[in-house]
């Protein structure tokens, strides 16, 4: 399954941004994954956080191959030491097993996120252990499919946003402003501001302020920073 979207959404952008628009002629059509089972997802999300993709994909082809399919009945068999064993850390371990609880038990209602707003679905999933915003976006974003996705909170879209309008840096004010004109297609805009930032458009740059060097950084302290003379003959001694 890849994320739906249409000519609909692409005509309403480019009336919307000319920058954008001309971003979109030149990339052409983005397929993205999704995955339709939303309690799977929460847990791969879980087990994805701060590994590589490489490494998530290891673990999760390990936890599909123990149980079949990753469903509430399967995990709440398993025990903690069980899912740690698979290559997960013991906090992570815990943050499975305590979703997962909630879910069997009917603490959360999963089922009744569908009929949910986003700003209602993002404060039920990130009320969740292990759950921040920026995950609950990107569950909303590639396993609910919502329309109207644009993450503050994601590096990859304010690089994007940086390269495609020159800008320096984009704060809280500069990103609503745009939200506001991508709306209510939002997702799909996300999908082209991450492909110009992972380099989709050769040409395109970071307009970021470059950061100094660490040892030049170090340099200039101590440059700074006069010494008494006593100080002076100490370091000679």
């Amino acid at each position: 399954m890849f994320l739906e979207y249409s000519e609909k959404e692409l005509n309403y952008l480019k009336q919307k941004d000319k920058r954008l628009g001309e971003a979109i002629d030149a990339i052409g059509i983005i397929r993205r994954k999704t995955d339709g089972d939303l309690f799977s997802s929460v847990i791969h999300h879980i087990v994805g956080q701060q590994i590589s993709t490489a490494a998530q994909a290891t673990i999760w082809g390990r936890m599909n191959a123990a149980f079949g399919a990753i469903t509430p009945e399967a995990i709440c068999s398993a025990s903690a030491e069980e899912l740690q064993a698979h290559g997960i850390t013991f906090k992570k371990a815990y943050y499975i097993k305590d979703f997962t609880r909630k879910v069997h038990q009917e603490e959360f209602d999963i089922h009744s996120l569908s009929a949910k707003s986003d700003e209602e679905v993002i404060a039920e999933l990130s009320g969740l252990n292990g759950i921040g915003i920026w995950t609950a976006e990107m569950l909303m974003t590639f396993c609910m499919q919502r329309p109207n996705i644009l993450s503050y909170g994601d590096l990859a879209i304010h690089r994007g946003l940086r390269m495609l309008y020159h800008h320096r840096s984009i704060d809280r004010k500069l990103f609503e402003k745009y939200r506001r004109r991508y709306s209510p297609y939002c997702t799909v805009a996300s999908l082209y501001l991450w492909a110009i930032a992972g380099g989709a458009i050769p040409e395109m740059r970071d307009y970021a302020p470059k950061k100094k060097p660490a040892a030049k950084n170090q340099a200039e302290k101590k440059r700074a920073v006069k010494k008494t003379p006593e100080e002076e003959a100490a370091s000679v001694i």
